[in-house]
């Protein structure tokens, strides 16, 4: 039995197991499997290995996609592009190599949703942490001026306080990449002037479950195009498993 897994601190919102079961169901994989793995820490890996001898591949989501780094024998361009893992493959000599196929999965994504003449093309990133790397990797691909944004001063970025109703306005993408929002705690969303969005504003939430958080609906309801994370984790979960099959 082949088995493949995701590894995070706090996966109830995951989709990714329903998601890669039907994929296995739908190709007639009878040996294969994909499980949840949650660890309190990064550093409780090794164990992990230990008891799965038969792992074939891992997905690895928030907040261990920059931690997993010292377990690594080798990284792929895509990680050290980006900064963070998403993808672990298992090497035939029992090494490990991480990959990141969340910023194609943005990448991607964003290229359906977000139009090229879209006014004031410039983006705000919600976050600092690996997934925001992955989001302004693909923005820098596609051309797209970018700041951070995060809760407290973090290098050239900006902070919530500073993001005003005339910054929003100067800039058509805002795109989450905290967790804020993601069920159960549905209720959270970033905190934004969402009084100053207009129907030229683009939300795009890395969160996928539920499938409009409170900060879509903010976007919703000033008649702002919105999408959701869905189709990026559609992508990257292709581009994982290819990884993980070598097609």
């Amino acid at each position: 039995m082949r088995t493949f897994g995701l590894l995070g601190r706090s996966l109830a919102h995951s989709f990714s197991q329903q998601y890669f079961r039907q994929k296995f169901n739908q190709l007639g994989l009878t040996d294969c499997r994909y499980e949840l793995f949650e660890l309190a820490e990064a550093s409780e890996l090794p164990q992990l290995l230990a008891r799965y001898p038969g792992l074939a591949g891992l997905n690895v989501t928030i907040p261990y996609k920059e931690k997993i780094w010292p377990y690594l024998m080798r990284v792929a361009p895509s990680a050290a592009l980006v900064g963070a893992v998403n993808v672990i493959e298992f090497l035939p000599d029992g090494g490990l190599a991480g990959h990141n196929t969340d910023y194609v999965g943005f990448r991607e994504s964003l290229r359906r949703f977000y139009p090229p003449d879209a006014s004031n093309r410039r983006a705000l990133v919600l976050g600092t942490g690996g997934a925001a790397k992955a989001v302004a990797v693909a923005l820098h691909e596609l051309a797209i001026p970018y700041q951070l944004v995060s809760r407290g001063p973090h290098g050239a970025g900006l902070t919530y306080e500073e993001v005003t109703p005339s910054l929003l306005a100067s800039h058509s993408l805002i795109v989450n990449t905290t967790p804020l929002g993601t069920f159960p705690a549905v209720a959270e969303r970033p905190p934004l002037p969402y009084a100053a969005l207009t129907p030229r504003h683009y939300l795009f939430d890395l969160v996928y479950n539920p499938r409009e958080t409170s900060f879509l609906q903010q976007g919703l309801a000033a008649g702002a195009h919105i999408q959701n994370g869905f189709e990026m984790l559609e992508l990257q979960a292709e581009a994982a498993w290819d990884i993980w099959t070598k097609q």
